[in-house]
């Protein structure tokens, strides 16, 4: 804004966040490119009013994020309802592999999910610590736009905001469709 010499303040551009940012994300839903079937999954931490959050993320083997989930609590029901969200994505397949950290909950979610067929029983989990730095590498993104936002002030608020900057990303990394990677501005 300021290179085209209109003056923007900065709570009007997070209004545009928190009115856009959703939309922006469920436009190019449709238009990602197909992941490949090697998942890397982890949590990372966000602070909304003081309190720490749980951001569930997953990236394929090539760095292409697959979806992203926030969530008030870690319980363990939630690994499995953040692999059903990823699984019913339409630019995803079901994983060979699946590498996760050392969180007992994802090898109770795999279980639980190669029961009721919604994952092939053939899908292996990996949890090994080295293997998951993709995923840890690829949280640092996200941290790098979140931490001068000096947390959120509400989960809805942080919900929003956090589809945009993943849409973004997603954008940047070259998976949208008819965009190559680091063209944004298309």
């Amino acid at each position: 804004m300021q290179e085209r010499g209109v003056a923007v303040d900065h709570s009007t551009l997070n209004r545009w966040v928190l009115k856009f940012a959703s939309e922006i994300n469920k436009r190019i839903r449709g238009f990602l490119k197909p992941t490949n079937d090697s998942w890397r999954v982890g949590e990372t931490y966000i602070e909304i009013r003081g309190e720490w959050r749980y951001l569930y993320r997953a990236v394929d083997s090539e760095g292409n994020t697959l979806d992203f989930m926030l969530s008030a609590k870690r319980a363990a029901a939630l690994p499995s309802r953040f692999f059903r969200k990823v699984l019913e994505a339409k630019h995803t397949q079901t994983p060979r592999v699946i590498t996760v950290d050392k969180n007992a909950a994802y090898p109770v979610a795999m279980h639980e999910l190669k029961q009721e067929k919604t994952l092939k029983a053939e899908t292996e989990l990996r949890q090994r610590k080295y293997l998951n730095n993709l995923i840890e590498q690829d949280h640092r993104n996200i941290k790098r736009i979140v931490k001068p936002m000096m947390g959120f002030q509400s989960f809805n608020t942080a919900r929003r905001t956090l589809r945009g900057i993943e849409a973004m990303a997603m954008v940047r990394k070259g998976q949208v469709k008819e965009i190559s990677q680091g063209d944004s501005v298309s």
